[in-house]
């Protein structure tokens, strides 16, 4: 009996999957977080590319991924949120997403933000500020620390504009196509090789669609995007638009 309860309570226990390029750091996260909160850390690795591997694997409750994996990391936390995570019990289950050692590049936190993290803890703030994030995503709470406030706050702001001035703006499939693209981080050159046009296409048509929605730019753009559940909708298959 005393067996099964303590199995019980084991499964009860949030589980982690732990992303840093540095072992050391990894191995010495792993221990204080099991040491102090009531986590079990089931994988940990040091490559982005078997992150992916280990959450399909392992669904854990909480991803904890250090910022170091750079630009690429806001696609690949877009591609989780997009995975068909299914529970034993068939329930769509994400897992809460927290990056963690970041720093003063405010488009990189801002890309972070709209593609679906759950905390963004800075590089300046210590473990107990890591340990109040984690807390926080299993509360089913977000958590940023308090340089970004005031950045985030802007980027509400600016949703908020940019969602009153433009009611009721249709997109066809092909526009939806871009602006996931866009809102994905994807530059001129890597959004041609996906669909397979030249880079110029891309530019003109990216044009005629920042004029359609009013924007000025890419991150005006995302966060159209974000407003209008742009980014929420299926990603249409990336066939090559036509040139004419």
């Amino acid at each position: 009996m005393k067996t099964e309860t303590q199995s019980t309570d084991r499964k009860r226990t949030p589980s982690l999957v732990l992303a840093d390029p540095q072992a050391a750091v990894r191995q010495s996260l792993r221990h204080y977080l099991e040491a102090h909160e009531d986590l079990r850390v089931v994988a940990e690795t040091g490559e982005l590319a078997r992150l992916a591997s280990l959450i399909e694997w392992q669904r854990p409750d909480v991803v904890l991924v250090s910022a170091q994996y750079g630009p690429v990391l806001p696609r690949f936390v877009r591609a989780i949120r997009r995975a068909p995570a299914v529970s034993p019990v068939g329930d769509r289950v994400l897992p809460k997403v927290v990056v963690y050692g970041l720093g003063n590049e405010h488009d990189f936190v801002l890309s972070l933000a709209r593609a679906g993290v759950d905390a963004l803890v800075a590089a300046e703030d210590g473990v107990e500020v890591l340990r109040t994030a984690l807390r926080s995503v299993l509360r089913g709470e977000q958590y940023a620390s308090g340089i970004y406030s005031g950045l985030l706050l802007r980027e509400v702001q600016r949703w908020s504009v940019l969602q009153e001035s433009q009611p009721g703006v249709r997109l066809t499939r092909r526009e939806v196509q871009l602006l996931q693209l866009v809102a994905s981080g994807l530059s001129n050159k890597e959004i041609a090789e996906v669909l397979c046009l030249a880079e110029s296409t891309v530019k003109n048509r990216l044009s005629l669609l920042f004029d359609k929605l009013g924007v000025k730019d890419r991150t005006q753009a995302a966060i159209f995007a974000l407003a209008n559940g742009v980014l929420h909708q299926p990603l249409p298959e990336p066939r090559p638009l036509p040139d004419a």
